[in-house]
């Protein structure tokens, strides 16, 4: 993903990026709902106003949308269509805790699982700074002292748990999706579930935030040289089934990533299946390519039914 907003950033200084718009809206008949009912714990400044910008830099043939500046964190509820599984996936796009693909890796997922009667929450988690990220001025990883993606991970999950009779899903069958900065945010739900980050603000903070699965696409942030899984990342035998998917050729997050997270969740006893392809790069989300590793959402809905949170 870092490699997508390197490409943005690029794009708009020769003019290939439309001008930014307001802050980003769902789709007509969909409707964002604030996380938090009043202001956000650990609330930073913010650099700007919320944009939604269109990037011209395709993926699979098409442009995608980069969300900037997000300082209040919403979920929008996608409803399924058809057949209703009663189970519900939380997505968290990735953009390297600067921006978010809120389309690429957000939106075209929920069409996705709304389609195999899966409830979709699509959270727009505040942005940037908010979990460990690269930065180029100092060639390093930075991570911040408030964890505020992971809070309103917490936050969101508990809140689906709360109000799981009124969206028809089932409570026991809540997990995580996520892609690159994202899918370090699954790990980190995974395996920080027993202790918010934050005081309890209301009902909702009295649920368990533990999803009861979880996958991780490409995931970055995860490993830390000499094949160490990065000790932020607590794993026991608590943390959730797990689905890993990533490329050999992924240069933006290596392949590692993926590897350490499995061992570490293997010598736990946690049920994992990860997948890992020759080819395929980074940051493809759900776009069809001629390359085998496009076709992982059925690898997923498979791995989906063998854990028995959708039907055979």
């Amino acid at each position: 993903m870092k490699g997508l907003i390197l490409a943005a950033c690029v794009a708009f200084a020769s003019g290939n990026v439309r001008a930014q718009t307001a802050a980003w809206e769902p789709s007509p008949g969909h409707t964002q709902i604030a996380i938090w009912p009043g202001a956000a714990p650990d609330a930073q400044p913010s650099a700007g106003p919320e944009s939604a910008t269109p990037v011209k830099e395709l993926v699979a043939g098409k442009p995608w949308i980069e969300v900037d500046n997000v300082s209040q964190p919403t979920m929008t509820v996608y409803s399924p269509k058809g057949t209703n599984t009663g189970a519900a996936i939380i997505v968290f796009p990735g953009g390297g805790f600067k921006i978010l693909a809120i389309d690429l890796e957000g939106t075209e997922v929920c069409d996705w699982l709304t389609s195999r009667g899966i409830t979709c929450v699509l959270l727009k988690y505040r942005v940037p700074d908010s979990g460990p990220h690269w930065e180029s001025s100092c060639r390093c990883e930075i991570n911040p002292k408030s964890q505020t993606a992971l809070e309103d991970a917490q936050r969101t999950v508990g809140l689906v748990r709360f109000h799981a009779a009124d969206w028809h899903v089932d409570p026991h069958k809540i997990g995580v999706l996520g892609f690159s900065a994202g899918g370090y945010l699954v790990a980190e739900i995974s395996t920080h579930f027993e202790h918010r980050l934050y005081a309890a603000v209301d009902a909702a903070d009295r649920e368990s935030c533990r999803p009861d699965f979880a996958v991780a696409i490409y995931p970055g942030h995860l490993w830390r040289g000499k094949f160490e899984l990065n000790p932020y990342i607590r794993v026991t035998r608590d943390t959730p089934p797990t689905f890993l998917l990533q490329a050999e050729d992924d240069h933006v997050d290596a392949i590692n990533q993926s590897l350490v997270y499995y061992v570490a969740l293997k010598n736990a006893g946690v049920p994992v299946e990860m997948h890992l392809y020759a080819r395929g790069g980074h940051a493809f989300g759900l776009r069809r390519t001629q390359l085998p590793i496009t076709r992982w959402p059925e690898l997923v809905e498979a791995w989906l039914r063998t854990i028995h949170v959708i039907p055979e």
